[in-house]
């Protein structure tokens, strides 16, 4: 495990899964891919399958219709994975706290979640430094 960890802090893919956002959060994340922040100089990369992914990022309030969907990526991801929720929705619901369709928990009872990094939207330089902290958290 120390030398996947090792391995880990130089070379992060990170697979993006939006769980019925309103994309603010998903425009954030894809500014962190533009010239301006390029997160591929730190090794950072974002992948098109949850099968190549060390990282689950996710996005949104967890709705009843996509919270099997979640719970179906994190299963596929191979372990370990670590999973960022992103923005304030993951968190508590923000706006959507009280829809009809939210799923009635906070993205850590759907799945294990290491680190949130909070927002509406959280800024891409927030979202890279919750990423290095928690790449900081392996030994």
């Amino acid at each position: 495990m120390a030398f996947y960890n090792k391995i880990i802090k130089k070379s992060i893919w990170v697979f993006h899964a939006s769980a019925s956002p309103c994309n603010n959060c998903d425009i954030e994340i894809l500014d962190l891919i533009t010239p301006g922040y390029d997160i591929e100089r730190f090794g950072m990369k974002l992948v098109g399958s949850v099968r190549h992914a060390d990282v689950l990022l996710v996005t949104g309030i967890v709705s009843h219709k996509i919270a099997p969907r979640i719970k179906q990526l994190y299963e596929q991801a191979p372990k370990p994975v670590f999973v960022v929720g992103i923005g304030t929705c993951t968190i508590g619901g923000a706006t959507f706290k009280q829809s009809y369709n939210r799923a009635g928990a906070p993205l850590d009872k759907i799945i294990p979640v290491n680190a949130f990094i909070p927002g509406c939207p959280p800024k891409p330089e927030a979202m890279i430094d919750g990423i290095v902290k928690l790449l900081g958290t392996l030994k």
